[in-house]
């Protein structure tokens, strides 16, 4: 106030210099003139002169004083508000970005998240079914599809579904239209008592914000979609989760799921984060750390896919990655007994596979056969089982067994999905020349007629070439 006081006083003082320097300079011409009547209305008229070029001079000055020297006086008699704007503006910046509730409080951009926060306890299951093994797993859930839901499948196909869900935490059961594709992942999530997650893929999706969601800035809310509610809660629970990717190749595979197939192929757990949002809340919800949340490791990816003119071909990274399962024909309906839901934690599954790579090791015969069958389908078509290939095999193959499978009849499954299908790449002039004498040869090696789906294959290139 008293910088105010002296500025006024500073503005009076220049106006009186400005009017008494204006009368003595008209003074000091008409004196310089004579005097007389003509005299004086030429001093009036040197008055008004002088203040119209003295008063903007004096106004000038004070304002230069003013951005010199006194900055202050200047600060001082701005706008308060806008003052406490400037005072505030990490506040203001954070009540623009976040979006408030009734009271005035952030609410969070994560509504549905944080709900699952104030949930989590409902998502711990009380106990789990003793004495579970593969076996009657599959025995079960053949029974429960066909006796509840009205869903027949073959034995064989239950065992090569369990057994694929235990090599990769990504399947991809294609087939002709109406073989119960989708079916069978969902009656999979009723038998476990733990409802599977559809998602219907886009042709228009590219990035995994299709999978994900994304942050509105309108609403300054993120846009939450199924999938990752049902991850955050998957992060909660002990249960199996099935998520049903619906016809996943109508849009590229690779692009849109490419972060998680590289996730998935991390060997530690805890290394498997997805980025969701590039910047981190206070009132984010407790599992999304730095913006990223866990890839659980109780969730399956199940992918149906149909192979005609409106779908893209799956790529050799994804179908590396994936256990692929063929569903080409219904199977006939059974009697089947009243069966009870099961509850198996993804804990007591993977205890269940390790068992039966233990108990059902595959034979040394058989090994020494993929060895040189190795060595054939580098010499005839330069294709090559490679290390991921043969982990996969190492573990389906027992796995199969202790669903009550056979081994060469599992061994004959995986290497015509796995190994058989690179045939595709090759020249088909080639493979069909070569078909006939291969056949034969599989004959030799495992026996005539046990490699049944390899040949089929085979015949089946030779025949489109």
């Amino acid at each position: 106030m008293k910088k105010n006081k002296k500025i006024k006083k500073l503005y009076i003082v220049l106006l009186i210099i400005v009017v008494v320097a204006s009368l003595l300079l008209a003074i000091a011409l008409s004196v310089g003139n004579g005097g007389g009547i003509a005299t004086i209305k030429k001093e009036i008229l040197y008055l008004l002169l002088s203040l119209l070029i003295l008063v903007p001079v004096a106004i000038l000055t004070i304002a230069i004083v003013s951005l010199v020297g006194g900055k202050n006086i200047i600060v001082e008699t701005a706008n308060i508000p806008e003052l406490d704007k400037i005072a505030n503006e990490e506040t203001d910046q954070k009540q623009k970005k976040e979006p408030l509730n009734a009271d005035g409080r952030p609410i969070g951009r994560f509504s549905t998240l944080i709900k699952l926060d104030e949930n989590r306890k409902s998502f711990k299951r009380a106990s789990y079914d003793k004495h579970v093994t593969l076996q009657n797993m599959c025995e079960n859930f053949r029974n429960y599809a066909a006796r509840h839901l009205k869903l027949y499948y073959s034995e064989e196909d239950i065992r090569r579904f369990v057994a694929g869900a235990a090599v990769s935490k990504i399947m991809i059961l294609q087939g002709m239209s109406g073989t119960g594709k989708t079916s069978l992942a969902h009656a999979f999530g009723e038998f476990l008592d733990n409802p599977s997650t559809v998602i219907s893929v886009q042709p228009m999706w590219k990035e995994r914000t299709d999978l994900l969601g994304y942050y509105n800035e309108f609403t300054k809310r993120f846009n939450e979609t199924q999938l990752l509610e049902k991850m955050y809660e998957a992060n909660y629970s002990e249960d199996i989760y099935v998520t049903v990717m619906d016809e996943m190749n109508i849009a590229r595979v690779e692009y849109y799921f490419a972060e998680f197939l590289s996730l998935l192929e991390l060997p530690k757990e805890d290394e498997k984060y997805l980025s969701v949002v590039s910047d981190s809340w206070d009132t984010d919800p407790v599992q999304l750390v730095n913006g990223k949340i866990k890839l659980p490791p109780n969730m399956w990816f199940i992918g149906t896919a149909n192979n005609d003119d409106s779908t893209f071909a799956i790529s050799d990274k994804v179908y590396d990655r994936a256990m692929v399962m063929n569903l080409d024909q219904k199977c006939e309906r059974f009697s089947a007994p009243r069966t009870q839901k099961m509850h198996v934690s993804a804990e007591q599954f993977a205890k269940l596979v390790e068992e039966a790579q233990q108990e059902y090791e595959i034979s040394k015969r058989n090994l020494n056969r993929l060895a040189e069958l190795d060595a054939k389908m580098i010499e005839k078509f330069h294709v090559t089982f490679g290390n991921r290939i043969m982990k996969q095999i190492m573990t389906y193959i027992p796995v199969y067994v202790s669903c009550g499978g056979d081994e060469l009849e599992a061994l004959d499954d995986i290497l015509s999905k796995k190994v058989m299908r690179k045939l595709e790449t090759q020249n088909p002039v080639y493979v069909r020349n070569e078909a006939s004498e291969f056949c034969n040869y599989l004959d030799e090696l495992f026996g005539l007629d046990k490699m049944k789906s390899c040949k089929e294959f085979i015949h089946r290139l030779e025949r489109n070439s």
